[in-house]
């Protein structure tokens, strides 16, 4: 390997494995130099003046880099990629990148989902794993826009999980995208304590912790220890234990036998135990509602509080 092509590789391992035509001059390729590489396929065209260094497949971190690389400076990460990047949501197989890229005009790129912005104020950007993407309140903002409510709430979640959610943050992005299309979801849920959830162990839990909510009934601790046995949700002041039973843990007759046994102690101790199924959760709502409201009314009013 020459000099030059060491000198590229250590700059694209530094980049997940891409490298800019920008930087390829600046190490004082010529354009015929590049073009050979490019024959031989040392280097591989991933967008307009962006290769891939090598034959290996590219990571998702590697296709992130070239898609923030392809559209110049002052480009960012944003919208499902960038939340992904933060860890707050799963992209799953989607291919096209969603950037965020300064100026008016929106530049079509193949592959490439470029939003554009007037203005990115300093605290909307930040460098996470070497890579430029927005801040996280930023990121929830832009995710706002691009998915349902239910699925910007479980990021909400998710960031609070990971000790990344910042409120201040939050309400200051709010408050210089006034206007923006779709900021009420994100402003909804400013008034939202995601602390449960973020405690939460399965879908099925935040479900629940959803019904509950959205039934304005009081939130329950989750996942917390009662009689030395660990319940899913738990109301103290009204001596309520609700347990989640799902066939996903209940496939051998040990499990199934285990969670008998905890139900009987605790109803043996005292305890109020209503157990609840995902099926019931899917059809019977409303059922769910009332009986949890039952239960929680027959606590005396100073319990209640």
């Amino acid at each position: 390997m020459s000099v030059i092509d060491s000198e590229i590789s250590r700059v694209a391992d530094r980049q997940y494995g891409v490298v800019s035509i920008r930087r390829l001059r600046a190490l004082g390729l010529s354009e015929s130099q590049i073009r050979r590489r490019v024959a031989d396929g040392r280097l591989r065209p991933l967008h307009r003046g962006v290769y891939a260094v090598g034959h290996a497949e590219l990571t998702l971190r590697g296709r992130w880099m070239a898609a923030v690389i392809a559209l110049g400076p002052g480009t960012l990460l944003s919208h499902r990629d960038a939340a992904a990047l933060w860890g707050l949501v799963d992209v799953g197989s989607r291919t096209a990148i969603d950037v965020t890229a300064p100026g008016s005009a929106r530049r079509n790129r193949r592959r490439l989902v470029v939003h554009v912005s007037r203005h990115l104020h300093a605290d909307d950007c930040a460098v996470r794993e070497r890579i430029p993407v927005t801040a996280l309140a930023r990121t929830l903002l832009d995710l706002a826009e691009v998915v349902d409510p239910r699925t910007l709430q479980r990021a909400y979640e998710k960031a609070e999980q990971l000790g990344l959610l910042d409120l201040r943050a939050v309400e200051a992005v709010l408050e210089r995208s006034q206007g923006r299309r779709r900021a009420t979801a994100l402003l909804a849920l400013t008034a939202y304590d995601p602390a449960a959830a973020a405690r939460a162990r399965s879908e099925f839990e935040r479900a629940f912790l959803d019904l509950v909510r959205d039934a304005g009934l009081p939130p329950p601790q989750v996942n917390v220890l009662v009689e030395g046995y660990e319940v899913d949700c738990w109301w103290p002041r009204a001596n309520l234990v609700v347990e989640l039973d799902s066939y996903e843990f209940h496939r051998d007759r040990e499990a199934f036998e285990r969670d008998r046994e905890k139900i009987a102690e605790l109803r043996l101790a005292g305890r109020e135990v209503l157990p609840l199924t995902y099926r019931q959760l899917t059809r019977r709502r409303d059922w769910i509602v009332g009986a949890v409201n039952e239960l929680l009314r027959r606590a005396s009013p100073a319990e209640r509080r």
